[in-house]
């Protein structure tokens, strides 16, 4: 009840907003809401200044008022046209993710109180204006007492509070909707929520951003396409993290990339094979790679700032995804729907031809094309039809995956609008589906399967016994004949013949290994 009543009040709150801005299109999706929506539009009236401005672009300005968990709630909203429409999640894709910076004396306070020490004892030189402000913190610039450049994040106080009530507010909301709109299960709104909420969790600890930035630095050790600048640990805690100062231009800032005379094709190229090697080299990616957070260096190497928002995409979702994306590139929509329907995003029951003229229809608009030319929120809408036509589950594991490959795409849109990402990608697609599903690919999986197998069968024989040994206590017996022969043994032979079991196995693991490492 307490639950309940708090969460009114907030959404209270919130409805206020969404009437002033004119936003309530979201609650009409439901014909309860949709009362809910008449009734707000006559308690509050809405502002004169979003008259002629897109349903979307109010939602954008309303979810901005509401404070820092609805704007990353908004960014993950844009990724979800099949639950918004096209054009709306195109509109919130470019929601601003800037706020006012909090006094340079609640910086110092949070730091002194993580850190222990003053912050004369960790930095010579502190500026106090910051240089940065987004929804969960804000960033200075300082020399650390060693004379090093540094940049220092500072959690905003109390946004873990802010950030937990309303979280709190959008899983009610989702676990009602799941309730009395059926319709909306097989969005998984409450998965969504869940998975947003984890997310921002790890966000807000800058130790974690701290660990992912140090992570990704030693996935690109060597790489001379990205860096990531260096952590100092000494200076990092829950609510700090301290990072080398490093200097670039923003990768949407146009003047300054024709400045240094750099490329932009090749540096859309450089974008394509960075964001190719995180997700499928790596199994980790950037999942918050707007232009705000990459620079070009002056020698064209790319920066990444901003690790507090990561992916990660296991072997098998690899495979997947590179086969639908190496589908796409090559119109091969047949393989396209097939992996659909071997990953489980399609039911199986959905006929795999029907699918592959669906992808078709969603495909041949970007192929080929400038991608000034290619209308996203028109693909989108596509996909959103498509998705309700074959019962597609969202996969919230792929959200931040969805997220990432729009904001790559953004950039390669500001920087050279007269080329396609993703076909620059190609060739890197394929040589590794090649390297992952050609013949060799196929031995290591199967070398690694029977490496696993053989791990387990000593426990699976050393089971045999005590299961034969309750089921005897339990007065349900085996044919001694039959116990033997699960053990492995032979009438009169020792017990040890069981490892002759072994024999297959191993010779199939040493074939393979040879074809594998000859």
């Amino acid at each position: 009840m307490f639950r309940t009543s708090r969460n009114l009040g907030r959404l209270w709150v919130i409805a206020r907003s969404f009437a002033q801005y004119d936003a309530l299109f979201l609650l009409e999706i439901h014909p309860a809401g949709a009362a809910a929506a008449r009734a707000a539009r006559i308690v509050w009236r809405k502002r004169k200044d979003v008259k002629g401005l897109r349903p979307g672009q109010r939602l954008a300005l309303a979810l901005t008022a509401l404070g820092p968990t609805f704007i990353k709630f908004g960014q993950a909203l844009s990724t979800r046209a099949d639950l918004l429409g096209e054009q709306t999640a195109a509109d919130l894709s470019g929601l601003q993710d800037r706020l006012p910076p909090f006094p340079f004396v609640e910086a110092k306070a949070t730091i002194e109180a993580d850190m222990a020490v003053p912050l004369s004892s960790l930095y010579a030189s502190f500026n106090e204006q910051a240089v940065a402000a987004a929804s969960i913190a804000q960033v200075h610039f300082a020399v650390d007492t060693q004379g090093r450049e540094v940049a220092v994040k500072v959690l905003r106080p109390g946004v873990k509070a802010a950030f937990a009530r309303d979280i709190d507010v959008l899983l009610w909301i989702a676990e009602l909707a799941e309730r009395h709109a059926p319709s909306l299960t097989r969005l998984k709104p409450i998965e969504v929520v869940r998975t947003f909420a984890e997310s921002v969790r790890i966000e807000m600890d800058l130790r974690f951003e701290a660990a992912a930035a140090q992570e990704m630095a030693e996935n690109f050790a060597g790489d001379p396409t990205f860096k990531v600048p260096a952590v100092d640990w000494q200076r990092t805690a829950e609510r700090v993290l301290t990072l080398e100062r490093v200097s670039g231009v923003r990768v949407d800032d146009q003047a300054g990339v024709a400045a240094t005379g750099i490329d932009a094709v090749a540096v859309v190229k450089t974008a394509a094979e960075v964001f190719f090697k995180m997700v499928f080299k790596h199994g980790f990616f950037h999942a918050d790679m707007h232009p705000g957070n990459l620079f070009i260096a002056k020698d064209g190497t790319l920066i990444g700032m901003d690790f507090g928002i990561m992916g990660r995409v296991d072997g098998e979702t690899q495979k997947n995804l590179g086969e639908m994306l190496l589908g796409f590139l090559t119109r091969d929509y047949k393989r396209v729907a097939e992996v659909h329907v071997r990953a489980g995003y399609v039911p199986a029951d959905k006929s795999v031809d029907a699918f592959a003229q669906a992808a078709r229809s969603i495909a041949e608009p970007i192929l080929g094309k400038p991608i000034s030319d290619i209308s996203i929120a028109r693909l989108l809408g596509q996909l959103f039809q498509v998705t309700e036509t074959f019962e597609m589950q969202t996969q919230p594991q792929l959200l931040l995956l969805q997220k990432s490959m729009l904001l790559a795409e953004g950039v390669g849109r500001t920087l050279a609008p007269q080329v396609n990402m993703w076909e620059l990608a190609q060739p890197l697609i394929e040589g590794w589906m090649r390297e992952r599903l050609g013949p060799e690919g196929k031995i290591a999986d199967v070398v690694s399967t029977t490496l696993e197998t053989l791990e387990k069968l000593p426990r699976i024989i050393d089971r045999v016994d005590a299961v034969t040994a309750d089921m005897a206590r339990d007065g349900l017996r085996l044919h001694p004949d039959t116990a033997r022969a699960l053990r492995g043994e032979e009438q009169g032979k020792p017990r040890t013949a069981r490892w002759f079991l072994w024999a297959p196995w191993l010779a199939a693991a040493a074939l393979l290994a040879a074809l594998m490492f000859r």
